[in-house]
């Protein structure tokens, strides 16, 4: 069977820098964001396609080539009886979180209202949210906003946060999408969101 060609490298800025190198490799659009649905662990294609609105599927699946090759991603198949693959993060991959945190809390005082055109994940909410979380009883915070819920394992070292309810949370937060975009950009606490009765924060009471 002949050799499948390899896939081109991208255009590179050939400078000898690192910020440069780095960009290299994530700068193209839609890299980050991809980077971002798999912070939340292992995703099928469909998923990701489902949670990236916007994106075409030859963009999606040309960024994911890239990204495999530049070893930020690797895929998988799941064992029997579920036939599909999925994309996960590598080591090289989960090390750009601070970058997305740091991208998040420079992007969150713009957030303002959404605009119409401006789809909305609850998760999409995580990344931003997890230093106001830092300090929270536990590691597993369950967050239940308007737009849905999601879960931020805090100070783990495996996905930084989850889609949906978290299978064991040792926490609780109850609150509604802009006290979370306050929460996300400094404007608030999270001490100062409870006490003003904008959120609710319960930690889960175990049977000893």
């Amino acid at each position: 069977m002949p050799r499948q060609p390899s896939r081109p490298r991208r255009r590179s800025y050939d400078q000898y820098c690192a910020a440069a190198r780095a960009l290299d490799a994530v700068g193209d659009r839609w890299t980050l964001l991809i980077v971002r649905e798999l912070l939340a662990g292992p995703r099928r294609y469909t998923d990701l396609h489902a949670d990236l609105p916007g994106v075409s599927t030859d963009m999606l699946a040309g960024r994911l080539k890239d990204m495999e090759r530049d070893e930020l991603v690797t895929r998988r198949r799941l064992p029997a009886p579920v036939s599909a693959s999925v994309y996960e993060l590598t080591e090289r991959g989960r090390a750009l979180l601070p970058v997305l945190r740091a991208l998040a809390e420079f992007g969150a005082p713009d957030l303002g209202e959404p605009r119409p055109t401006d789809a909305v994940r609850a998760h999409w909410f995580a990344v931003p949210l997890l230093r106001a979380l830092e300090g929270t009883p536990g590691r597993v915070v369950q967050v239940t906003l308007d737009a849905g819920e999601f879960h931020v394992r805090a100070g783990d070292e495996g996905p930084a946060y989850g889609d949906g309810p978290a299978a064991d949370p040792d926490a609780y937060l109850r609150t509604d999408t802009a006290t979370c975009r306050a929460l996300a950009s400094g404007e608030l606490s999270l001490a100062e969101a409870v006490a003003a009765g904008r959120a609710e924060l319960t930690e889960r009471v175990r049977s000893a």
